[in-house]
């Protein structure tokens, strides 16, 4: 290497800098928390998905803006970062839950599905002529009967959690659902308090703006309307009389 050492190291995708950093990966975290936020819960009836998914236009379809997804029956996965990069990291783990269910005839384990995303996410940190992926997951679903939550970041590094956020206003969420989450915190619980935390980032955050899906043993992965979310702001007694008065 000549020239500018730092500049090599920040240059290259897969080496490791003086002080053992990797700036690539840095930055995709970083390309992370500058995303909308998402947040997950595990409740003691199943995983509470939600999104921040405002357009960033009125002309936007604001249906077309995804940032919830269907894995599987039994699993799903929100994401922060990237748009383009996350739709990459969903379909891989589309195809691996679906090759699972070909193989051995039953859906895949969470964490299985989980470190086999992960693994293929680390794959971009170590090998030339790639880049890391500028996204981070939550993937929470259904194992055994027992909801799971699992978190993805942009090194391939996988962690459990019982809630947590990824995006944008990470810290602040985060320690809103340190102070407010509990261990019988139930599905109607959970659905509140994921808005709550939303709106830590964004005070005038409308029900029309969040996405909410839910993975439980009965029905397995939903998707709730924006009759059904305005719902849930309601029963969490979020006020959103501001707004009405703006409009």
């Amino acid at each position: 290497m000549r020239g500018n050492d730092q500049q090599a190291y920040d240059r290259g995708t897969s080496l490791f800098s003086p002080d053992g950093r990797i700036y690539q990966v840095e930055y995709a975290r970083e390309a992370v928390s500058r995303g909308a936020p998402s947040v997950g819960l595990r409740t003691t009836e199943g995983v509470v998905l939600a999104a921040q998914s405002r357009a960033g236009s009125p002309l936007m379809e604001s249906e077309s803006i995804e940032k919830i997804h269907k894995l599987d029956d039994h699993a799903g996965a929100a994401s922060a970062g990237h748009v383009a990069d996350a739709r990459q990291l969903v379909d891989f783990a589309r195809r691996q839950a679906q090759v699972n269910r070909l193989r051995f005839g039953e859906p895949i384990d969470v964490e299985a599905l989980t470190k086999g995303l992960t693994d293929h996410i680390q794959e971009n940190t170590q090998r030339g002529g790639t880049r890391p992926y500028g996204a981070a997951l939550l993937v929470g679903g259904i194992e055994n009967g027992e909801p799971r939550l699992f978190a993805a970041d942009p090194s391939g590094t996988p962690n459990e959690w019982k809630a947590t956020v990824i995006g944008g206003s990470g810290r602040d969420i985060q320690e809103f659902l340190e102070e407010e989450w509990t261990d019988a915190a139930d599905l109607d619980t959970g659905l509140g308090l994921a808005a709550r935390a939303l709106r830590v980032a964004n005070d005038e955050l409308s029900p029309s703006e969040v996405s909410l899906s839910t993975v439980t043993p009965e029905e397995g992965y939903r998707t709730l309307s924006v009759d059904e979310i305005e719902d849930v702001f309601a029963e969490a007694e979020i006020d959103l009389s501001d707004e009405d008065d703006e409009e």
